[in-house]
């Protein structure tokens, strides 16, 4: 990837902070790091921000082990090397999961324990945000599959607060395209771990995702038009404060 495209990411995650206050002076931001392209990105760019902005913040990189077995010393290797320590977090959300519930749509439930998770250790360590890798294509997924299968207009929000646990949730990666995350990652030679996840490429998800990909071949953009239909024409579910 050349250096002119980094740029042009670099600005798109600046843009959204910009926009929906993300990253502001003072921040101390717990960045959830799954071990994925995403996650691992999101952190890069934490830290470009971190270096060629004047908005002081910190940033504390957090894993979440799900109980599978994973390594995770690729990904602390890399986060030392930019000057940052990784926190390994020992879950059984794994088993919760797929064992002891045997949920027939698991990703929900994965998804409210990862977050649930990630908020309770920000708030033990004294962090204010929690950063999650979510990109522009998963918002535009999010959109369609609350419509599919929920029958409601919604979208998550670049920027959530959650009273209850005094912490606000930030996606930096909102206007940025997963083809643009996967082309970074390779080029960077991110630690990128495989996913050990059993429902992995098997949701609903997955589906919208190809079919999004098969409008997105046909009307090139197309992603990105449905992401600016959402700011302009739905404030109540997409919006800036």
């Amino acid at each position: 990837m050349s250096q002119r495209r980094i740029k042009h990411m670099f600005k798109q995650v600046r843009d959204a902070s910009l926009k929906y206050n993300l990253i502001e002076e003072g921040d101390r931001i717990l960045a959830g790091i799954s071990g994925g392209k995403d996650s691992l990105t999101m952190l890069y760019f934490l830290t470009l921000v971190q270096k060629y902005t004047p908005v002081n913040f910190s940033i504390s990189p957090v894993m979440l082990d799900m109980g599978w077995g994973e390594d995770h010393q690729a990904v602390a290797d890399y986060c030392e090397s930019l000057g940052l320590e990784l926190w390994v977090e020992h879950t059984h959300i794994g088993r919760i999961v797929f064992e002891n519930r045997r949920e027939k749509n698991p990703c929900a439930l994965c998804a409210n324990l990862r977050r649930g998770a990630l908020n309770r250790i920000a708030r033990d360590i004294g962090c204010n945000k929690v950063s999650l890798g979510h990109h522009m294509d998963d918002a535009v997924h999010t959109f369609f599959l609350s419509m599919l299968f929920e029958g409601r207009f919604h979208v998550f929000k670049p920027r959530t607060y959650l009273d209850r646990m005094d912490v606000t949730l930030i996606r930096p990666l909102v206007y940025v395209a997963e083809a643009d995350i996967e082309k970074c990652a390779a080029s960077l030679k991110l630690p990128v771990m495989a996913s050990r996840c059993p429902a992995s490429g098997q949701t609903k998800r997955d589906e919208v995702k190809q079919v999004l990909d098969i409008i997105e071949a046909q009307f090139p953009g197309a992603r990105q038009r449905f992401l600016s239909s959402l700011e302009n024409a739905a404030p109540d579910c997409f919006w800036s404060v």
